[in-house]
């Protein structure tokens, strides 16, 4: 059964990461949510439109990846400035890591600018940013807002600076994604089934929580919940960006499903946005999912569905 694919268009951060491990350093990475989130939308779906902003010392190399990818970057802004970048280190437990520094730079004041081109989009992607600056994307989309498949990620600090906000970015949402931590924090229970329920009652149509190496959550208005386990992996080298990596898959997956979003299509969305996100643990950065072959995705799916069969 063939599909028309659905547009994309992601919004978020575009970030150069330098990241510690046990095991390795490596600096000058890409990083920032919706490059992760486009990159991986980019394996179900072309094109991809990414959105947001870089400075005068992003490294040239990522921009040509991210192109050589079939991602449109009509939407990322140019800046005189410096670019927004993250250095943390990961500890033993790689749940565990520590933030050494985050330069927003060009992010500070950063007001979205969606190019033309994609204000007509089908799936829209509201990766990590501020509630302000999803709002502000959501707001230059075009048509009607009954055909778009809004999904939204959200962080605790916008949880904890900017509750009023994120409330506002809620009800407009079709699909929103957040970690155990943040599902709890948001709902104001420990109980991540009722987290669930209450955060729906928020607005948002389906809601995904993350659950890192134990898989992830779905549960939807209609009394749907789904909960997927994740591909076991026996060596960390970096999560960073997994979490983006699986929102951008999803996104993606549903976009080549033609922007169908009902129970079956969104069950399957979840597992391939927690198979693609596995290989992103692979390695540093987006070298893995640079490096995947046009089979491995396919090969890991096949050998998920045996080893949760029963």
């Amino acid at each position: 059964m063939s599909h028309t694919h659905s547009s994309v268009a992601i919004g978020g951060t575009i970030a150069i990461d330098h990241v510690k491990t046990p095991e390795a350093e490596g600096a000058n990475l890409l990083g920032g949510s919706a490059a992760y989130a486009a990159l991986a939308a980019s394996f179900f779906t072309k094109p991809v439109s990414l959105i947001g902003i870089i400075g005068h010392d992003f490294p040239a190399e990522h921009l040509e990846m991210l192109e050589g990818r079939g991602i449109c970057l009509k939407g990322v802004e140019r800046s005189e400035s410096e670019s927004f970048t993250w250095s943390g280190e990961y500890h033993a437990n790689m749940n565990e890591r520590t933030t050494h520094r985050v330069g927003l730079n060009v992010l500070e004041g950063w007001k979205v600018k969606v190019p033309d081109s994609a204000r007509g989009t089908d799936i829209v992607v509201l990766a990590n940013m501020s509630p302000d600056n999803q709002l502000e994307m959501l707001g230059q989309m075009d048509g009607a807002a009954a055909k778009r498949f809004v999904i939204a990620d959200t962080m605790d600090l916008w949880i904890s600076i900017a509750n009023e906000r994120l409330h506002e970015v809620l009800p407009k949402l079709d699909l929103l994604v957040l970690n155990e931590g943040e599902a709890r924090e948001l709902a104001g229970t420990s109980n991540l089934v009722k987290a669930g329920r209450i955060l729906l009652e928020k607005g948002p149509r389906h809601i995904v929580v993350k659950l890192g190496e134990f898989g992830a959550m779905l549960f939807s208005a209609d009394g749907d919940v789904f909960r997927c386990p994740a591909w076991p992996l026996d060596h960390v080298a970096d999560p960073t960006g997994a979490g983006d990596t699986f929102l951008g898959a999803m996104a993606g997956y549903l976009a080549a499903q033609g922007g169908r979003a009902d129970s079956e299509t969104l069950r399957k969305a979840i597992i391939q946005g927690s198979i693609l996100a596995s290989f992103t643990c692979e390695a540093f950065s987006t070298r893995k999912l640079e490096a995947l072959a046009p089979g491995d995705l396919e090969q890991r799916l096949g050998e998920f569905r045996r080893i949760t069969e029963w």
